[in-house]
Protein backbone atom coordinates (compact mmCIF):
# COMPACT_ATOMS: atom_id res chain seq x y z
CA UNK A 1 0.00 0.00 0.00
CA UNK A 2 1.20 3.46 -0.91
CA UNK A 3 0.40 6.48 1.34
CA UNK A 4 0.57 8.69 -1.74
CA UNK A 5 -2.41 6.83 -3.22
CA UNK A 6 -5.45 8.12 -1.38
CA UNK A 7 -9.14 7.26 -1.27
CA UNK A 8 -11.60 10.15 -0.90
CA UNK A 9 -15.33 9.53 -0.44
CA UNK A 10 -17.50 12.58 -1.13
CA UNK A 11 -21.15 12.92 -0.12
CA UNK A 12 -23.39 15.83 0.86
CA UNK A 13 -26.07 15.62 3.52
CA UNK A 14 -28.91 17.31 1.65
CA UNK A 15 -30.80 15.26 -0.92
CA UNK A 16 -34.27 14.71 -2.35
CA UNK A 17 -33.88 11.15 -1.02
CA UNK A 18 -33.29 11.65 2.68
CA UNK A 19 -30.13 10.01 4.04
CA UNK A 20 -29.44 8.33 0.69
CA UNK A 21 -25.70 7.93 1.37
CA UNK A 22 -26.30 5.90 4.52
CA UNK A 23 -29.54 4.09 3.70
CA UNK A 24 -29.37 0.34 4.38
CA UNK A 25 -28.20 -2.05 1.68
CA UNK A 26 -28.35 -5.57 3.13
CA UNK A 27 -28.25 -3.91 6.55
CA UNK A 28 -25.12 -1.86 5.90
CA UNK A 29 -24.89 1.88 5.13
CA UNK A 30 -24.70 2.41 1.37
CA UNK A 31 -21.37 4.25 1.52
CA UNK A 32 -19.76 1.27 3.29
CA UNK A 33 -19.77 -0.60 -0.02
CA UNK A 34 -17.48 1.84 -1.80
CA UNK A 35 -15.44 2.15 1.40
CA UNK A 36 -15.00 -1.63 1.65
CA UNK A 37 -13.94 -1.87 -2.00
CA UNK A 38 -11.22 0.72 -1.40
CA UNK A 39 -10.10 -0.77 1.91
CA UNK A 40 -9.44 -4.06 0.11
CA UNK A 41 -7.27 -2.35 -2.53
CA UNK A 42 -3.66 -3.46 -2.78
CA UNK A 43 -2.60 0.11 -3.59
CA UNK A 44 -4.50 2.63 -1.44
CA UNK A 45 -2.68 3.72 1.69
CA UNK A 46 -4.83 6.51 3.18
CA UNK A 47 -8.57 7.04 3.49
CA UNK A 48 -10.63 10.24 3.87
CA UNK A 49 -14.29 11.24 3.67
CA UNK A 50 -15.59 14.74 2.92
CA UNK A 51 -19.09 15.79 3.96
CA UNK A 52 -21.13 18.45 5.71
CA UNK A 53 -23.20 15.76 7.48
CA UNK A 54 -22.03 14.38 10.82
CA UNK A 55 -23.81 11.05 10.24
CA UNK A 56 -22.14 10.54 6.87
CA UNK A 57 -18.79 11.40 8.44
CA UNK A 58 -19.48 8.97 11.28
CA UNK A 59 -20.34 6.17 8.84
CA UNK A 60 -17.04 6.88 7.15
CA UNK A 61 -15.19 6.81 10.47
CA UNK A 62 -16.65 3.36 11.16
CA UNK A 63 -15.02 2.23 7.91
CA UNK A 64 -11.64 3.69 8.88
CA UNK A 65 -11.93 6.99 7.00
CA UNK A 66 -10.62 10.26 8.41
CA UNK A 67 -13.16 13.08 8.49
CA UNK A 68 -12.96 16.24 6.42
CA UNK A 69 -15.72 18.64 7.43
CA UNK A 70 -16.79 20.79 4.51
CA UNK A 71 -17.19 24.55 4.93
CA UNK A 72 -20.64 25.98 4.34
CA UNK A 73 -19.86 27.27 0.84
CA UNK A 74 -19.15 23.67 -0.27
CA UNK A 75 -22.31 22.31 1.37
CA UNK A 76 -24.92 23.99 -0.82
CA UNK A 77 -27.12 22.30 -3.47
CA UNK A 78 -25.23 24.37 -6.04
CA UNK A 79 -21.76 23.39 -4.77
CA UNK A 80 -19.55 21.67 -7.35
CA UNK A 81 -17.83 18.34 -6.73
CA UNK A 82 -14.71 19.71 -8.43
CA UNK A 83 -14.36 22.32 -5.67
CA UNK A 84 -14.98 19.68 -2.99
CA UNK A 85 -12.14 17.57 -4.40
CA UNK A 86 -9.74 20.53 -4.50
CA UNK A 87 -10.60 21.47 -0.91
CA UNK A 88 -9.98 17.93 0.29
CA UNK A 89 -6.67 17.57 -1.57
CA UNK A 90 -5.37 20.77 0.00
CA UNK A 91 -6.13 19.39 3.47
CA UNK A 92 -4.82 15.86 2.83
CA UNK A 93 -1.60 17.22 1.31
CA UNK A 94 -0.72 19.06 4.53
CA UNK A 95 0.39 15.77 6.11
CA UNK A 96 1.86 13.99 3.10
CA UNK A 97 1.86 14.48 -0.70
CA UNK A 98 -0.90 12.91 -2.78
CA UNK A 99 0.13 11.40 -6.11
CA UNK A 100 -3.07 9.53 -7.02
CA UNK A 101 -6.53 10.34 -5.68
CA UNK A 102 -9.37 7.83 -5.95
CA UNK A 103 -12.55 9.90 -5.71
CA UNK A 104 -15.54 7.79 -4.67
CA UNK A 105 -19.17 8.86 -4.58
CA UNK A 106 -20.97 7.96 -1.36
CA UNK A 107 -24.25 7.15 -3.13
CA UNK A 108 -22.75 4.47 -5.40
CA UNK A 109 -22.51 0.92 -4.09
CA UNK A 110 -21.94 -0.76 -7.45
CA UNK A 111 -18.16 -0.76 -7.29
CA UNK A 112 -15.57 -3.48 -6.78
CA UNK A 113 -11.96 -3.62 -5.67
CA UNK A 114 -11.11 -5.08 -9.08
CA UNK A 115 -12.41 -1.95 -10.83
CA UNK A 116 -10.52 0.33 -8.44
CA UNK A 117 -7.21 -1.52 -8.74
CA UNK A 118 -7.52 -1.94 -12.51
CA UNK A 119 -7.98 1.83 -12.90
CA UNK A 120 -5.01 2.56 -10.64
CA UNK A 121 -2.83 0.15 -12.64
CA UNK A 122 -3.78 1.84 -15.91
CA UNK A 123 -2.93 5.27 -14.52
CA UNK A 124 0.40 4.12 -13.06
CA UNK A 125 1.35 2.44 -16.35
CA UNK A 126 1.06 5.64 -18.41
CA UNK A 127 2.51 8.78 -16.88
CA UNK A 128 0.93 10.92 -19.61
CA UNK A 129 -2.58 10.20 -18.34
CA UNK A 130 -4.32 12.71 -16.09
CA UNK A 131 -6.99 10.23 -14.99
CA UNK A 132 -8.70 6.90 -15.54
CA UNK A 133 -12.49 6.90 -15.22
CA UNK A 134 -15.04 4.08 -15.57
CA UNK A 135 -17.49 4.69 -18.41
CA UNK A 136 -20.27 2.81 -20.15
CA UNK A 137 -21.97 2.99 -23.52
CA UNK A 138 -25.70 3.70 -23.58
CA UNK A 139 -26.59 4.21 -27.19
CA UNK A 140 -30.31 4.68 -26.54
CA UNK A 141 -29.37 7.96 -24.84
CA UNK A 142 -26.93 9.03 -27.53
CA UNK A 143 -26.36 12.83 -27.47
CA UNK A 144 -27.36 13.06 -31.14
CA UNK A 145 -30.83 11.96 -30.07
CA UNK A 146 -31.15 14.59 -27.34
CA UNK A 147 -33.88 17.22 -27.54
CA UNK A 148 -34.54 20.57 -25.88
CA UNK A 149 -37.45 23.03 -25.97
CA UNK A 150 -37.91 25.98 -28.28
CA UNK A 151 -39.55 29.27 -27.30
CA UNK A 152 -43.00 27.74 -27.90
CA UNK A 153 -42.31 24.82 -25.59
CA UNK A 154 -41.95 22.35 -28.46
CA UNK A 155 -39.17 19.80 -28.87
CA UNK A 156 -36.25 20.58 -31.13
CA UNK A 157 -32.81 18.96 -31.61
CA UNK A 158 -30.43 19.81 -28.77
CA UNK A 159 -27.65 20.33 -31.32
CA UNK A 160 -27.79 22.33 -34.53
CA UNK A 161 -26.74 19.71 -37.08
CA UNK A 162 -27.05 22.08 -40.05
CA UNK A 163 -27.13 19.97 -43.21
CA UNK A 164 -25.37 17.01 -41.59
CA UNK A 165 -27.51 13.86 -41.96
CA UNK A 166 -28.21 12.04 -38.69
CA UNK A 167 -29.24 8.40 -38.80
CA UNK A 168 -32.06 7.10 -36.64
CA UNK A 169 -30.24 3.77 -36.30
CA UNK A 170 -28.10 3.43 -33.19
CA UNK A 171 -25.46 1.38 -34.95
CA UNK A 172 -24.84 4.23 -37.42
CA UNK A 173 -24.06 6.80 -34.74
CA UNK A 174 -20.53 7.47 -33.44
CA UNK A 175 -19.80 5.66 -30.19
CA UNK A 176 -20.57 7.74 -27.10
CA UNK A 177 -19.71 7.03 -23.50
CA UNK A 178 -21.09 8.22 -20.17
CA UNK A 179 -19.22 8.42 -16.87
CA UNK A 180 -20.25 5.85 -14.27
CA UNK A 181 -19.43 8.33 -11.47
CA UNK A 182 -18.62 5.39 -9.23
CA UNK A 183 -14.97 6.45 -8.99
CA UNK A 184 -12.51 8.87 -10.60
CA UNK A 185 -8.85 7.88 -10.39
CA UNK A 186 -6.89 11.13 -10.69
CA UNK A 187 -3.18 11.88 -11.07
CA UNK A 188 -3.21 14.95 -8.85
CA UNK A 189 -0.36 16.83 -10.55
CA UNK A 190 -2.05 16.59 -13.98
CA UNK A 191 -5.69 16.81 -13.02
CA UNK A 192 -7.02 18.26 -9.78
CA UNK A 193 -5.66 21.77 -10.18
CA UNK A 194 -5.68 21.71 -13.97
CA UNK A 195 -6.76 24.97 -15.56
CA UNK A 196 -7.78 23.38 -18.85
CA UNK A 197 -9.45 20.14 -17.73
CA UNK A 198 -12.50 18.92 -19.61
CA UNK A 199 -15.66 20.54 -18.27
CA UNK A 200 -17.73 20.11 -16.23
CA UNK A 201 -15.44 17.90 -14.11
CA UNK A 202 -12.23 19.76 -14.80
CA UNK A 203 -10.45 17.92 -11.98
CA UNK A 204 -10.13 14.92 -14.34
CA UNK A 205 -7.69 16.89 -16.49
CA UNK A 206 -7.51 16.45 -20.24
CA UNK A 207 -5.86 13.05 -20.77
CA UNK A 208 -8.68 10.81 -19.55
CA UNK A 209 -8.45 7.09 -20.24
CA UNK A 210 -11.74 5.16 -20.18
CA UNK A 211 -12.27 1.96 -18.24
CA UNK A 212 -15.24 0.27 -19.90
CA UNK A 213 -17.96 -1.14 -17.63
CA UNK A 214 -21.62 -2.07 -17.87
CA UNK A 215 -22.56 1.00 -15.84
CA UNK A 216 -23.38 1.66 -12.20
CA UNK A 217 -26.32 2.90 -10.14
CA UNK A 218 -26.17 6.37 -8.62
CA UNK A 219 -28.71 6.01 -5.82
CA UNK A 220 -31.38 8.69 -6.07
CA UNK A 221 -34.44 6.54 -5.32
CA UNK A 222 -35.53 3.42 -3.44
CA UNK A 223 -35.60 1.61 -6.78
CA UNK A 224 -31.91 2.43 -7.20
CA UNK A 225 -31.23 0.78 -3.84
CA UNK A 226 -32.93 -2.38 -5.03
CA UNK A 227 -30.92 -2.32 -8.26
CA UNK A 228 -27.76 -1.90 -6.19
CA UNK A 229 -28.61 -4.99 -4.14
CA UNK A 230 -29.20 -6.99 -7.33
CA UNK A 231 -25.82 -5.85 -8.70
CA UNK A 232 -24.04 -6.81 -5.47
CA UNK A 233 -25.59 -10.28 -5.54
CA UNK A 234 -24.98 -10.76 -9.26
CA UNK A 235 -21.33 -9.75 -8.97
CA UNK A 236 -20.77 -11.75 -5.76
CA UNK A 237 -19.47 -8.73 -3.88
CA UNK A 238 -18.39 -9.46 -0.31
CA UNK A 239 -20.47 -7.49 2.18
CA UNK A 240 -18.73 -4.81 4.26
CA UNK A 241 -17.57 -6.15 7.59
CA UNK A 242 -16.43 -3.22 9.69
CA UNK A 243 -16.65 -3.98 13.40
CA UNK A 244 -18.45 -0.77 14.25
CA UNK A 245 -20.72 -0.77 11.20
CA UNK A 246 -24.38 -0.11 11.85
CA UNK A 247 -27.21 1.18 9.76
CA UNK A 248 -29.57 3.33 11.74
CA UNK A 249 -30.03 6.55 9.75
CA UNK A 250 -32.18 9.13 11.47
CA UNK A 251 -34.12 11.92 9.87
CA UNK A 252 -32.53 14.61 11.97
CA UNK A 253 -30.71 17.47 10.32
CA UNK A 254 -27.08 16.77 9.49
Amino acid sequence: MNPQIVSLIIGRGGSTLTDKNILPVFGRPLLHYTAAAARRSEFIGRFFISSDCRRILEAGRQAGYEKIVRPEFLSLPTSQSVDVVKHAVDIISHDSPVEILVVQHANVGTISTTIIDDCIRLLVADENLSSVVPVHEKSEYHPYRAKTLDSDGLLKPFFDFGNMPVSGNRQDLPVSYFFDHSIWVLRVAKSVHSENGQPPWTCMGNQIKPYITEGCFDVHSIEDLKATEEWILGNQIELPNFEEASCEPSHDEC
